[in-house]
């Protein structure tokens, strides 16, 4: 509605810029909102809806509250802070900006950076799956703070939720000098499809889509996606066909899966309708319950990929012919980019030796002779407004307009003329966005962890940043035996931060030890980024966090003085073994006194102790705690052993190696309460469902037992045969069953025991 003055008012003119569904949708938000408010939505189906348009829920247990406050966790909104209509949400959450095949222009920076200065937190935060996301917004805010994105193009909506993700793509595609064809215009046309898509509305979990122009380069990482995309071109009757080679059932998670080949070459113009053809196959047959199975890759993993691929061949032959299949077709060549006519500033002096060494890290010269596209990197995928903002004007001033996010937590500016170069890092360097070290071992990659996210159980951005400040002090981004190596940390095993596909890999668990919680942090070696992530890395060692720089250093270290002529990171790994590697790294397993390194009891980037209270062990439970923690112990070995027989191609001693790990943890943990239990494994299996499953005692707040039916699969007498697939799966099950005993055994001590307190001085000896 207008104003008194009969002028427009500030949502009426947004609304006015803005595509016509988005502006519905957003109004539809905000009285899904109202409705909330009165008690006449369910908390359930709210937390949906507010999902698909991108609104997260947000931890606060580490300090960060804009009021100053600590405090613990608040679910997001909480119900009661429900309390009429006029009530706000207190507690802020995170939007997540959708920004299909990582394309920006100079007007788009400045309205994030925009709103994060007026909403959030006045930080902006570069994901791996090339989005925009803001921290600390309040849910009120959100509507407002759409709107303005949807008048420049871009939406929150479905950027969470049980949906189809941001639509993933290579972001030097169009100037890569590997690629078969430039695929920009097919992942942004293909997210725009199913925008809303009514085939895209019934999903039990997320839906994710990635489009690479070629088979050998890491930009998109096809392989761990739902669907990945990969261009293909051939030659028909003398002129050249374009197509893709489409992938399906990938992902990271807690249990990683490759993606599967399901046509080797769909023509451009059956693109739309095959991807429309798996999404109706997921909706309808995809697990709906239980969510830890309701991926697209545990379906096709189920049924095989040759009953997958016959199930989609028949759903595509029975869709009702659409349109809009193919009228984008005619959009593709409006996606091709160029540089500016001429170079802005090709006479700016030299800016020294640090340039030299930028250029030797940050830029990627084009396909596209003078031409080169330039990495700015941001340590953890942060930026602020104000260098967002004026990011904006380098982007004018150098190209036409367009910038991109990458998979690596940057940005690429593109097509800069190669003699504007010692202008634009004097103007980067203006705006502290001259980093060099891109894409090199410095370029750590972590998810929010426990800054932000409610699943994070130890500090993977904390730890991050620790990392590459030492990498940096050492000068490895320049170091050539070492710079191409990644590390990837995750917070927890869920992998967002993509720490399957590291050469060193981590993720957040915990241990206790002497009644104290410790944070640690699993270590994966053996990742393959390369080949679109062509293969996944296994744990090796739990790490206490404090001790993981120094064993990342000793890592590099036995790499450059033991590898052969031109042997990579992994080839060395593979070489030397992984039971060797693991004797090397058995002096930085052990946790010291607390009283003597109370800094091994904290975390990275923060100050308190890693648990509420000092926990301590009684007397009484001394035995019962060396007996589960033996049995553990056990099942850590028998884990090991398991991925040594699998690596020597024993299939099927690593797959009864890894079962045996399970129960093993099992029996540990019922020896705290029944010492006497009988080794078969159909009592230990009754005793464990009975004592731990049963009564939830094994359940964390997030899995809620998935991790315990991974032992009941592991052992129902209809298990499938095994093959290398099924082995490897059931290590991974194994490593997280027996993280999940370790988590279950640390709980147990702290309901059970009373805080130990340190002897004061006058009574030690």
């Amino acid at each position: 509605m207008s104003n008194q003055n009969g002028r427009l008012t500030w949502k009426e003119a947004l609304t006015g810029q803005m595509d016509p569904a988005l502006a519905e949708e957003i109004d539809a938000f905000e009285t899904q909102m109202e409705l909330r408010r009165q008690g006449k939505i369910e908390e359930k189906v709210f937390a949906e809806l507010r999902l698909r348009r991108g609104a997260y829920g947000q931890r606060y247990d580490n300090g960060r509250r804009h009021d100053g406050r600590r405090s613990r966790e608040i679910p997001f909104p909480h119900p009661d802070l429900l309390k009429g209509p006029d009530t706000k949400w207190e507690a802020p959450g995170m939007v997540r900006v959708k920004i299909p095949y990582g394309g920006l222009n100079a007007r788009q920076l400045e309205t994030l950076a925009d709103l994060a200065e007026e909403y959030s937190d006045a930080i902006l935060h570069v994901t791996t799956r090339q989005d925009f996301q803001l921290h600390f917004v309040s849910l009120d805010d959100t509507p407002d703070l759409q709107r303005r994105l949807a008048a420049v193009g871009i939406t929150t909506r479905e950027a969470c939720g049980n949906s189809v993700r941001n639509v993933t793509a290579c972001p030097l595609a169009g100037i890569c000098r590997h690629q078969a064809f430039d695929v920009t215009g097919y992942a942004d046309q293909t997210a725009r499809y199913f925008l809303g898509h009514r085939d895209v509305q019934d999903f039990g979990r997320k839906f994710k889509i990635s489009f690479s122009g070629c088979n050998d380069q890491p930009c998109a990482l096809a392989f761990i996606h739902d669907v990945g995309v990969v261009a293909r071109a051939r030659q028909v009757n003398g002129q050249e066909q374009r197509g893709f080679a489409v992938y399906v059932g990938g992902g990271l998670g807690a249990i990683p899966h490759q993606a599967q080949l399901l046509e080797e070459f769909v023509p451009v113009e059956e693109l739309l309708p095959l991807i429309q053809a798996i999404a109706r196959i997921f909706a309808r047959y995809g697990e709906k319950k239980n969510r830890n199975r309701a991926r697209l890759k545990f379906l096709v993993a189920d049924w095989g990929i040759d009953r997958f691929r016959e199930a989609v061949r028949q759903e595509r032959r029975s869709l009702p012919e659409d349109p809009h299949w193919t009228d984008w077709l005619d959009k593709i060549p409006a996606y091709k980019e160029a540089g500016l006519p001429a170079p802005v500033a090709p006479n700016a002096p030299h800016p020294g030796e640090a340039y030299e060494r930028w250029l030797s890290t940050n830029v990627y010269y084009q396909r596209q002779e003078g031409f080169a596209a330039v990495t700015i990197a941001l340590p953890l995928g942060d930026i602020t407004a104000d260098q967002l903002r004026r990011l904006a004007d380098v982007v004018r001033r150098y190209t036409r307009d367009t910038i991109r996010t990458t998979v690596e937590q940057n940005l690429l500016l593109r097509w800069v003329h190669t003699a504007d170069l010692p202008a634009l890092y004097r103007d980067l360097e203006a705006i502290h966005l001259h980093q060099p070290g891109a894409q090199t071992i410095i370029d750590v990659t972590a998810c929010p962890g426990t800054d932000t996210c409610k699943l994070g159980i130890a500090s993977s951005r904390g730890l991050a940043a620790e990392l590459r400040r030492r990498l940096v002090a050492k000068n490895l981004q320049y170091n050539e035996a070492v710079r191409d190596i990644r590390i990837k940390i995750s917070g927890c095993f869920n992998s967002c931060g993509q720490h399957t596909i590291a050469d060193i890999g981590f993720f957040g668990s915990s241990r206790n030890v002497n009644g104290y919680r410790v944070p640690h942090f699993q270590l994966l070696l053996g990742g393959t980024r390369d080949q679109n992530a062509a293969g996944f890395g296994q744990a090796l060692a739990a790490i206490p966090s404090r001790r993981v720089p120094d064993v990342v250093d000793h890592l590099l270290t036995l790499y450059m003085e033991n590898r052969r002529q031109g042997e990579s990171f992994r080839e060395f790994i593979t070489r030397t073994g992984k039971r060797a590697i693991k004797e090397t790294l058995k002096p930085f397993t052990t946790v010291p006194d607390h009283r003597t390194a109370p800094d091994f009891y904290r975390d990275w980037a923060d100050s308190r102790e890693f648990t509420i209270g000092d926990i301590g062990v009684g007397e009484c439970a001394g035995e019962v705690v060396s007996l589960a923690e033996f049995g553990i112990a056990a099942a850590e070995g028998l884990y090991f052993e398991a991925q040594l027989a699998l690596d020597e191609g024993q299939i099927a001693q690593a797959e009864e190696l890894a079962r045996q790990a399970m129960l093993s943890a099992a029996q540990a943990l019922i020896k705290i309460e029944n010492p006497d239990i009988a080794d078969t494994p159909q009592a230990i299996l009754q005793e464990f469902k009975t004592r731990f499953y049963d009564t939830e005692l094994f359940f964390d707040p997030y899995a809620k037992g998935k991790f315990a039916r991974y032992l009941f699969d592991a052992f129902k007498p209809d298990r499938p045969p095994v093959n290398e697939s099924l082995a490897l799966q059931r290590i991974e099950e194994a490593g997280l069953f027996i993280e999940a005993a370790h988590a279950c055994h640390a709980r147990l001590l702290e309901n059970r025991t009373a805080p130990a307190k340190p002897l004061p001085d006058w009574l030690k000896v």
